[in-house]
């Protein structure tokens, strides 16, 4: 094209308007699973006019309800992925559990998948991530991969103050691969307690059992080109390995060892190289330290209070970067904001419940995730958010509750 071209649309010589040309579209973001984190993940991009594909186990799984274009699949079958990953401009993630190896053709293939293998893989297999993190000087609890219940006795006498009495137990006692939600986690109080793990047949990694006051989390979000963005550490409170409600930022915790947080947090994202949201899930100890106690690469349940607390979600941050566009603003919009899961419980008919929670609170917001009712399972979640702590707390507390048929009034 000449230069008395330039400016000119190809089509009848018009001039061509607007900044991009004619054949710009937008992105198909495919999201490898089903759940609740790829369902609030294609809700973000919807404002962008991002286009979404979703393989998914089932038509009935959470995301899978809500995405128009869906494909039922196995995501542990390579054929699957491939032809999955067919009109996608970038693959990303609601779980870890896709084989690295798979992740890797993907790769091969020309798939922009994000976080990439390399970086995944150590929210895979908590071996490899240990010693990723013993590498790069970030602190973690004492461990070791351990090969049978006596070496899990040898670990624990390992642990002692020299002089000291007693045998080391009680022991942390984690599958490399597959765990989540307290799943693949034993804290075991004896060599004769230790045997359950090895009959899985994976690798165990053996830990110290941490003194710690609370846990806290660290969300950061890394584009490809190095951006990142930091949300307030937060506090992340368990039940019975769940975790049930999370307050942001984390009450009392000191600026400096939130500051800390924040920065090991974005130096495990670059020196790991992930894209996307990580979440790093730490151990405030009595002592004043914080060790990091899990990674997780995708949006995380530490998060989901950003949907109404943040001025940008970790899921809107989540889609911006695996699509390699600037990241939005992650401070929160209140003082305080409170997240509590709902979970299953004995009364499936929770719809009945909202009028209450409604007009109770016209200032409350109901995520639900379109799964079956059952017992303990995360089926949806609340935020609430003001100036007085202990008023979210309760707020967001007796939401939960209510809807859960733990609460009558």
């Amino acid at each position: 094209m000449g230069r008395e071209d330039a400016g000119k649309s190809p089509v009848r010589g018009s001039p061509r308007r607007g900044r991009y040309p004619r054949g710009v579209t937008f992105p198909v973001v495919g999201m490898v699973g089903g759940g609740q984190l790829a369902r609030m993940t294609h809700e973000a991009g919807i404002p962008l006019g991002i286009r979404f594909k979703l393989l998914s186990d089932t038509p009935q799984d959470s995301a899978a309800q809500v995405v128009s274009d869906v494909v039922i699949g196995d995501y542990r079958d390579l054929d699957t992925l491939r032809e999955f990953a067919r009109g996608c401009d970038v693959i990303t993630f609601d779980h870890e559990h896709v084989p690295t190896e798979h992740l890797r053709a993907l790769e091969a293939d020309g798939i922009p998948v994000r976080p990439g293998p390399d970086a995944l893989v150590h929210a895979q297999d908590k071996g490899v991530m240990r010693a990723k993190l013993d590498a790069i000087g970030v602190p973690c609890p004492r461990h070791r991969i351990v090969s049978d219940p006596q070496d899990v006795a040898a670990f624990a006498a390992e642990g002692l103050p020299e002089g000291a009495e007693g045998d080391g137990f009680p022991v942390v006692l984690k599958t490399v691969r597959g765990g989540y939600d307290g799943k693949g986690v034993w804290v075991v109080d004896s060599v004769e307690e230790a045997a359950e793990p090895f009959r899985a047949g994976v690798p165990v990694l053996a830990e110290e059992k941490v003194d710690f006051v609370r846990e806290l989390a660290a969300n950061v979000v890394r584009s490809p080109h190095g951006q990142a963005v930091a949300y307030p550490v937060v506090e992340s409170r368990q039940v019975n390995g769940v975790c049930d409600t999370v307050i942001a930022p984390a009450p009392d915790l000191d600026e400096a060892l939130a500051l800390k947080a924040e920065q090991l947090a974005l130096t495990v994202a670059k020196e790991l190289d992930v894209v996307g949201h990580l979440a790093v899930e730490l151990f405030q100890t009595r002592d004043g330290r914080i060790l990091v106690n899990e990674l997780a690469m995708r949006p995380h349940n530490s998060g989901h209070w950003t949907m109404d607390g943040a001025i940008t979600s970790q899921f809107a941050n989540h889609v911006r970067a695996v699509l390699d566009l600037p990241l939005g603003d992650p401070r929160p919009r209140a003082k305080w904001t409170v997240m509590v899961n709902v979970l299953g419980g004995d009364y499936p008919d929770m719809y009945s419940a909202y009028l209450h929670c409604m007009a109770r609170d016209p200032q409350l917001k109901i995520h639900m995730y379109g799964k079956d009712v059952k017992p303990g399972r995360k089926v949806g979640h609340v935020n609430t958010y003001g100036d007085d702590l202990d008023d979210v707390l309760e707020r967001a507390r007796h939401a939960a509750g209510y809807l859960r048929g733990t609460i009558t009034e």
